[in-house]
């Protein structure tokens, strides 16, 4: 084998739960992922294991995702968010009878009727233990995350709150997954000097970071961003791959923008009448419903009808040309007599939610990797860290601050649009500290052993 490619999906949603509400339209950001990445996900990886195939695929989940699918009330009006849209494509059926629009309304109500049919009989509701039985056997890794997806550099200087955000999002996954973990993903990429101090005290083993973070790093390393390095901590660091980054990743350049592909934002939500869509949504306002029937078409605001056939043609193709170019890569890479890994990392709901058809490109990938003879495979970081590292040949250097925010570097959190927020943010950092102190001197906590 001459080289290796890490995928990794984090999994990420700002925790929102509207129990004094009947319908929270902030709920549907939960129920939306869930409908078109994470139960598909969970398909798709099921699908490939049956046919004798481990994925190997990675995965982040943060912690305020996981209490939100495990939360009894989300569950239950998930299940009834869902019988709301099988109502809307019912209707849809009925309105779009004998028009271009028909056989995408038939496949939004069969594709309806899957996944709630998936999640309530399969899946028994329970969408973070269907990922642990993956994990459990073997065909994907699940590593940690913060406590609360908190930005860790903006912390910098209170190293007591970073500390908690790491250890409790430890436990979390301790809770969730029932094992210790060895990878963290530091929400955003964002690093700083020193967290990987944290970390190891935390029993991390290894963690991600931007291409900036080791291409700047002192010493220069030796294989740029394609061989993990050691942190000063002792920690492996993998880096992410820009190339393959921005040909899945990027709108304009990337494979999402094709002209073939679904249009995101042409939803029938705001398409058609308020009266009309507020029958099944509840919500009295215009919101994405899932059901567009249009394509990207181009930079204009005439959409072509969606076609689906099309559609999935050049999903074969950019899966192939994706494979084909990591192939490349690998090759040209190898000539330097060493062995490569790539590390490509995404929102895990840019495939299926934000990428309609990315849920089918990512099945093709992996099974063509898998399937094909390739001069690479497809390794979670625990099997490369386990089979193929020998703590003699990892090149230590300084890891740079950086995240993968814009151009690499932290702006896109700490900067001039938002530093009015830190002073209160470290302000709540100051009181919980604060607070812990209080509670960890209390007598009750010492009697208690604590």
């Amino acid at each position: 084998m001459n080289g290796h490619l890490i995928l990794l999906l984090h999994a990420h949603l700002p925790y929102v739960r509207h129990p004094e509400y009947e319908y929270s339209l902030e709920e549907n950001w939960l129920f939306e992922a869930l409908r078109e990445t994470y139960i598909p996900l969970l398909d798709v990886l099921e699908g490939m294991v049956n046919d004798g195939i481990s994925p190997h695929l990675t995965l982040s989940i943060s912690p305020p995702l996981i209490e939100m699918l495990n939360d009894e009330l989300l569950r239950k009006r998930f299940v009834r968010y869902m019988d709301n849209l099988i109502e809307l494509s019912e209707a849809e059926k009925m309105r779009t009878k004998k028009s271009v629009f028909e056989p995408m309304a038939f496949l939004y109500n069969n594709e309806f009727k899957r996944t709630k049919r998936l999640y309530c009989e399969r899946y028994k509701q329970d969408i973070v233990s269907a990922f642990r039985k993956l994990q459990d056997e073997g065909h994907i890794e699940i590593v940690a995350s913060a406590a609360t997806h908190a930005f860790l550099p903006a912390f910098e200087h209170y190293p007591d709150a970073v500390k908690a955000q790491i250890e409790i999002g430890v436990k979390s996954y301790v809770h969730n997954f029932g094992r210790q973990p060895s990878g963290f993903w530091l929400p955003e990429c964002g690093y700083f000097k020193g967290l990987d101090s944290l970390l190891k005290d935390a029993g991390i083993r290894y963690f991600f970071v931007e291409s900036h973070g080791v291409i700047h790093g002192r010493p220069r390393p030796a294989y740029s961003i394609y061989k993990p390095v050691m942190s000063p901590a002792g920690l492996m660091v993998f880096s992410r791959d820009f190339k393959s980054a921005q040909q899945v990743w990027c709108a304009s350049k990337g494979y999402p923008g094709d002209f073939s592909y679904r249009d995101f934002y042409r939803d029938i939500g705001f398409d058609l009448p308020v009266s009309y869509i507020e029958q099944f949504t509840h919500l009295g306002i215009r919101t994405f419903t899932g059901i567009k029937y249009h394509s990207i078409t181009g930079n204009t605001e005439y959409k072509m009808p969606y076609n689906r056939v099309k559609a999935i043609e050049r999903v074969s193709e950019h899966a192939k040309h994706f494979v084909e170019s990591r192939e490349s890569d690998i090759r040209r890479l190898s000539e330097f007599d060493f062995c490569p890994v790539i590390f490509s990392t995404f929102d895990a709901e840019l495939f299926g939610h934000w990428w309609f058809e990315g849920i089918e490109w990512l099945n093709i990938v992996l099974r063509s990797i898998s399937e094909g003879k390739r001069s690479f495979d497809i390794v979670t970081p625990e099997r490369y860290f386990n089979e193929c590292v020998n703590s003699e040949t990892v090149q230590s250097i300084h890891i740079s601050s950086s995240s993968w925010g814009d151009e690499g570097y932290n702006s896109m959190w700490i900067g001039e649009r938002n530093h009015c927020l830190y002073r209160h943010l470290h302000k709540m950092a100051e009181k919980m500290i604060l607070l812990k102190q209080r509670f960890t001197d209390s007598p009750i906590h010492r009697f208690r052993g604590q």
